[in-house]
């Protein structure tokens, strides 16, 4: 790797390791009904924990288009300046509003987190993507685990106030937040300002079309078309996109994308699994707090997050040598590891022991990250940068819509409203549900290539009966007579 591309990957890295190492972050439920803010389990549950999700619905469309527009650096500045005004509210502010206020700002650094990915695709060559990807997705992992296994240190055996975690965690983001400004200004752009050749390439179709992603079918694991990514450098004579053009290549990759099965079955999983995955990990610790009072108990939340994320990336790096073919089997191993996930949560929800919902947590979270990590892979064989994004950028806002309905119904006191126990178990049915439209669809699609096979070999045997009945060509063709 150039000093060109080196100086700009390790910046990067540095930010993602402060913004990431937050230890209240595994003691923030603990925090706030504590005697600090003195939130009530409702007041916390059903009316502050909502807002992230609102917030992060209404802002992700607009905060990916501006990414591009602003070429990254801005906005992964705005999303650091986000992380310093909400723990700055955290620490110093009272009460429901304020708290609210505060997940409103956590919901814009949430939806901000597609900078942080966009920008090193912009200063780095593409055959650098696969390399700058694993050091920003690990360091950010690194730098959750360390804040968690920190925090439980410090409040385990330090006997720390909870107040002073939030301190840290504040300290942390500014740390972060100097970072950013020392990037280089990016140069490219995956939609805006291309100059006219380029936007006549995207406008007709950057990719060959759909018998590229009908590879995905069979197809285990294939890098990028790097020769399709349409990155292009600004000059004096670049035009910029105008947002109807935009959305226009938006839309019809939209279309062009999702009309293959495969890559429609592993979305479909995302954004529904996604979506249950927010939930669980949002009202987790309300549960544990339920469960064992950490006013009346010592709590190890911070061991099991930190253990459960280094878990989780084991196995996200382990299923990369596992030979599957997932293009065969994918739909049944999503329903089986759906199934486990449902019932980590039923049993969360029903033996009510602390340990062993530590435990479900643990599986239900190291299950989840293994298998967004094969579903990663399955959705961007043969995509281009520009799809690659759009793609999880789609399902991610499905994903949050189904969790704002989800937590409207559920959670919200302008719904049902229900306690944190009864949630849980309506998050157990939700990943049944899950596990049976797999498996039904896995069911279906053996069904479907054994007819397939089936039907080939009858075509096979027909097409040998006839050579045999038939007699040679030579005996078909008129004669010719002798002059």
């Amino acid at each position: 790797m150039e000093i060109s591309q080196l100086y700009p990957t390790i910046s990067l890295c540095v930010y993602g390791f402060f913004s990431n190492l937050r230890p209240s972050e595994p003691f923030l439920t603990a925090f706030l009904m504590g005697p600090d803010k003195n939130l009530t389990e409702t007041e916390v549950v059903n009316e502050i924990y909502p807002i992230w999700t609102y917030s992060y619905l209404v802002l992700l469309f607009p905060v990916f288009l501006a990414t591009d527009y602003l070429c990254y650096k801005p906005v992964l500045i705005l999303q650091a300046t986000s992380f310093v005004v909400t723990y700055a509210i955290l620490l110093k502010a009272q009460g429901v509003m304020a708290m609210q206020l505060l997940e409103f700002f956590f919901g814009l650094a949430t939806a901000t987190d597609v900078a942080y990915y966009a920008y090193i695709y912009s200063v780095v060559e593409p055959a650098q993507y696969q390399r700058v990807t694993g050091y920003c997705r690990s360091i950010t992992l690194l730098g959750s685990a360390a804040g968690s296994l920190a925090g439980q240190i410090l409040v385990s055996v330090g006997q720390v106030a909870l107040l002073y975690l939030c301190v840290i965690t504040l300290v942390s983001s500014v740390l972060a937040f100097i970072a950013p400004w020392f990037l280089p200004m990016p140069s490219k752009s995956l939609f805006f300002h291309l100059n006219s050749g380029a936007k006549e390439r995207v406008k007709s179709g950057h990719l060959d079309g759909q018998k590229h992603l009908d590879k995905a079918e069979d197809t285990e694991r294939v890098p990028l078309k790097m020769n399709d990514v349409v990155m292009v450098t600004k000059t004096s004579d670049d035009s910029s996109n105008s947002l109807v053009d935009v959305l226009r290549i938006l839309w019809k990759d939209f279309l062009q994308c999702y009309s293959c099965p495969t890559l429609l079955a592993w979305s479909v999983w995302w954004a529904l699994a996604t979506c249950g995955y927010f939930q669980v990990i949002n009202y987790a610790q309300a549960l544990w707090e339920k469960v064992l009072p950490s006013q009346e108990f010592e709590i190890y939340n911070g061991y099991v997050e930190t253990v459960s994320t280094l878990l989780g990336a084991s196995a996200a790096f382990g299923v990369g040598f596992v030979k599957i073919s997932w293009a065969v089997w994918g739909e049944l191993s999503l329903c089986i590891f759906s199934v486990v996930m449902a019932v980590a949560m039923y049993v969360m929800d029903t033996v009510r022991n602390i340990w062993v919902c530590y435990i479900s947590y643990i599986v239900f979270r190291a299950t989840y990250m293994l298998l967004i990590t094969i579903a990663t892979y399955q959705i961007a064989v043969n995509l281009s940068m520009q799809r690659y994004a759009l793609v999880f950028g789609v399902n991610t806002f499905i994903a949050l819509l189904l969790q704002t309905l989800l937590t409207l119904v559920v959670v919200d006191t302008a719904g049902l409203g229900l306690d944190v126990f009864t949630q849980f178990l309506v998050y157990a049915g939700y990943f049944t549900v899950i596990a049976v439209v797999f498996f039904l669809a896995g069911l279906y699609k053996l069904v479907s290539k054994r007819c397939s096979k089936t039907d080939g070999e009858t075509n096979i045997k027909d097409s040998d009966s006839l050579s045999r009945d038939s007699p040679p060509i030579s005996e078909q063709l008129p004669q010719i007579p002798d002059t």
